[in-house]
């Protein structure tokens, strides 16, 4: 489960007026898969915040935009867990075209980190998720 993928439509709203998606989306995307990995590992975001006072946040992204998505393609967006430390993760983040999934449309490189949600101050991951985590990696 370290690598994992989740699918999406392109919508109409996502493309912007030259009918291609917008490269915000993009990042949209990648934040959506990041949330179903999250919630197939067993871990719902709205349940961290109130139960163990922590939300994840991205820290930095480097994305590169390779070619573009249309209106009514159907989107692979696939996530490997490439780094764990104390209170982030790395994520290899890769959005292709599921007709043509050898050809990346936009690739990024993603941190996330782990905040107090009341100070927003680093916070390490619980050692319940850090071990879910490497158990499915």
């Amino acid at each position: 489960m370290s690598m994992f993928q989740w699918q999406v439509r392109v919508y109409y709203e996502d493309t912007d007026s030259g009918g291609v998606v917008y490269y915000a989306n993009y990042l949209r995307f990648m934040e959506r898969a990041r949330t179903e990995w999250m919630r197939a590992l067993g871990f719902e975001q709205d349940r961290l915040i109130r139960e163990e006072g922590i939300v994840f946040a991205v820290r930095s992204a480097n994305v590169e935009f390779l070619r573009p998505a249309r209106f009514n393609d159907l989107l692979s967006i696939s996530l490997d867990l490439v780094r764990r430390g104390r209170a982030s993760l790395t994520f290899n983040q890769v959005v292709t075209r599921c007709t043509d999934e050898q050809l990346p449309l936009c690739s990024a490189q993603v941190k996330i980190a782990c905040l107090d949600a009341a100070s927003f101050r680093p916070h390490p991951i619980p050692d319940y998720i850090l071990k879910e985590i490497a158990d499915v990696s």
